[in-house]
């Protein structure tokens, strides 16, 4: 399959199942929390998966929200999309906020977020003097839209 990769997993013994994709064309894997909580409103709570991962090297891992729980519950990721290195050993977990006016209950097994896997460039910096100029130059937050 093109853009595959393999990514060794490691689970507690009470996880529930290995992540797997939805449909043939889904982009992320659902994560599961693995306890039972209640997050309050305006409150956050950090959710363990019970999954532990070695990516490859040149890849990153990015936590993403799932919409559904954003639209149904207004359960968000608040850093957005959170980054597994590859070089990261230890447990995933999901720092969850929630953002509706009511609390939010949490079951073993619930879905909370999804995992996609991206390549990483690194950057070699090279300091300069000026940077090419461009016509957007400096214009930053809306420059480029209408207001």
């Amino acid at each position: 399959m093109p853009g595959e990769i393999v990514v060794k997993i490691k689970r507690e013994a009470n996880t529930i199942a290995i992540p797997e994709y939805a449909t043939p064309g889904s982009a992320g894997v659902d994560l599961c929390s693995m306890k039972y909580c209640m997050i309050k409103p305006n409150e956050m709570a950090l959710i363990s998966t019970g999954i532990y991962l070695e990516i490859p090297e040149g890849y990153e891992g990015q936590i993403r929200p799932r919409s559904g729980l954003a639209m149904d519950s207004r359960i968000i990721i608040p850093n957005s999309p959170g980054t597994i290195d590859s070089d990261y050993r230890g447990e995933i977990r999901v720092l969850l906020l929630n953002m509706g006016d009511e609390p939010f209950t949490l079951r073993f097994g619930d879905r909370i977020a999804q995992l996609v896997f991206m390549p990483i460039a690194r950057a070699k910096f090279t300091e300069v003097k000026e940077l090419t100029p461009t016509k957007r130059g400096t214009g930053g937050f809306g420059s480029t839209g209408m207001r």
